[in-house]
């Protein structure tokens, strides 16, 4: 077996995505902090149950950014003898406080909006403040999302294209509060909470999709096959490498791990089939969004086929 540290562009590659995962981060604090403060404030005074939804749900992203970045200061750390992989996984273990946080914000909003709509007559009359307020957050938050999303596919990071899906169903959702507080200003009080209702299902569904693929991928879900296939193509344009077979990967946070067993000729010298496994995973590491490849190296053809030739 062959299973060889990675080098010093995977090195380069933590650190980018940490201080992107840092940068992107920090200007979502600065955002959702003000937008919270106006967005339950203005909520409260303008009787704007939909504003008020909203503020909860920006007050949730608040809470998954420090979560990204606890997370990005400590998924870059270097393997140690509890954690021999590194610690990748710790961007799944996000993704998923991140899946359950929206699960649980989200089915909150849904039970209050549910109560005012069993009781009507409690819905006040909105001041067209809110409608304004709403306006701008959807301007702020979808900024930030292309903001977020395009910094996230710079550095391939799932955990930040999760974080930055999170911040666009905010902006979906300022777009459904403002259309309910029109509703509302119009004559037609039963849209604002509607509108909240509407807002609470976004977040529900969004919730339960982060939350159930982090956990197929804490149980070593397989890498995506495409990937893996290309993965194949490179070891097999490897000079020597003669074939590929059971050929496996599982994810390890934004990364994959990888086994495979390579096909050398038989009368090749230990060192020269040791050699050959060495430039196939150089070339793997350089070209996919690879931690490690394991590597076995078995004889072509088989034993059983070259009746007891003499190994060169």
């Amino acid at each position: 077996m062959l299973a060889l540290e990675a080098g010093e562009d995977d090195a380069s590659t933590l650190e980018a995505r940490a201080a992107a995962a840092k940068r992107s981060t920090l200007v979502s604090v600065v955002v959702n902090l003000v937008l919270t403060s106006l967005q339950i404030a203005v909520g409260l005074l303008s009787k704007s149950q939909g504003l008020i939804a909203d503020g909860i749900h920006s007050l949730s992203d608040l809470v998954a950014d420090f979560i990204v970045l606890f997370v990005s200061a400590h998924s870059k750390k270097d393997a140690d003898a509890d954690h021999p992989y590194g610690h990748h996984r710790f961007e799944t273990a996000a993704s998923l406080a991140l899946g359950l946080i929206l699960l649980a914000v989200g089915l909150g909003m849904i039970w209050s909006a549910v109560l005012k709509l069993e009781h009507p007559e409690t819905i006040a009359r909105v001041h067209m403040v809110a409608l304004w307020i709403a306006l701008a957050a959807l301007i702020a938050k979808e900024t930030l999302f292309r903001y977020m999303l395009a910094a996230a596919r710079r550095v391939k990071s799932s955990m930040l294209v999760a974080n930055a899906w999170h911040a666009r169903s905010d902006a979906a959702s300022s777009l459904v509060v403002g259309v309910g507080i029109i509703g509302n200003l119009l004559g037609f009080p039963l849209l604002d909470p509607i509108a909240a209702l509407v807002v609470g299902a976004m977040i529900t569904k969004m919730g339960w999709e982060f939350g159930w693929e982090a956990l197929h991928d804490l149980m070593d879900r397989s890498a995506d096959e495409t990937e893996m296939k290309q993965i194949e193509t490179t070891i097999l344009g490897t000079p020597g490498v003669m074939g590929v077979h059971d050929l496996r990967g599982r994810r390890m946070g934004d990364m994959i791990l990888v086994d495979a067993h390579l096909d050398i000729d038989a009368l090749m010298t230990v060192a020269q089939g040791h050699d050959i496994a060495l430039e196939a995973r150089r070339r793997v590491l350089e070209g996919h969004r690879v931690l490690n490849l394991m590597t076995h190296v078995d004889p072509w053809p088989p034993a059983s086929d070259h009746s007891g030739e003499a190994l060169a």
